[in-house]
């Protein structure tokens, strides 16, 4: 039998995330049965758990590589950049279905509240973006871009609950086009301030 080429191993392996972030965003944990996952990637259930062990583990990797795409945006530009993100995918003129992710992150979050073993397993995955948070403020901090009257624990807890009340925002279907002067104050707030001589 000849051997798969790891390129398409990891394309099948996005194909299932993809359509699996579709169906947990439309039918929730529970409602994402296995045949409704099988519909939205349009793959097996061989196939889908010959990569993933079990639903809960799908869940959780596509948790993780939201988390992950998320970090790597904050390490670069910060974590207000992934919030305008979040407000730029909300146009209809994109491709991206920013619905899926949200949907993906609130389950998240009724499942950490619900499920203790769901959360001590989140636990391990969860601190990519406050690392990434914390790094990327400290680095502005020494480039004497960020206020250095706040602890950045403080900051990085104050972004973080900035991105859950958007999220939440969003989620609830409440209008964004006037959100991006909102963002701009927050960054303000976590700016060190000009003194004009």
């Amino acid at each position: 039998m000849p051997r798969v080429s790891q390129d398409h191993l990891d394309a099948r392996r996005r194909q299932i995330l993809d359509g699996a972030r579709a169906c947990f965003a439309r039918y929730g944990y529970e409602g994402a049965t296995v045949r409704r996952l099988e519909e939205a990637t349009g793959l097996s259930r061989g196939a889908i758990f010959h990569h993933f062990r079990d639903k809960e583990s799908l869940f959780l990797a596509l948790a993780e590589d939201d988390a992950l795409r998320m970090a790597d945006v904050v390490a670069k530009q910060g974590l207000v950049q992934v919030m305008r993100d979040l407000l730029l995918v909300q146009e209809p003129s994109t491709e991206e279905h920013p619905a899926d992710w949200l949907g993906t992150r609130l389950e998240v979050s009724r499942r950490l509240r619900t499920d203790p073993e769901f959360r001590a397993r989140w636990a391990e995955r969860s601190s990519q973006l406050t690392r990434a948070t914390r790094e990327r403020l400290l680095r502005q901090r020494e480039a004497g871009n960020l206020r250095d009257d706040v602890d950045v624990t403080v900051l990085t807890s104050f972004l973080e609950l900035v991105l859950e009340g958007l999220v939440s925002h969003l989620a609830m279907g409440l209008p964004a086009d006037d959100l991006g002067p909102v963002l701009d104050v927050v960054e303000e707030t976590v700016r060190r301030q000009r003194r004009t001589p």
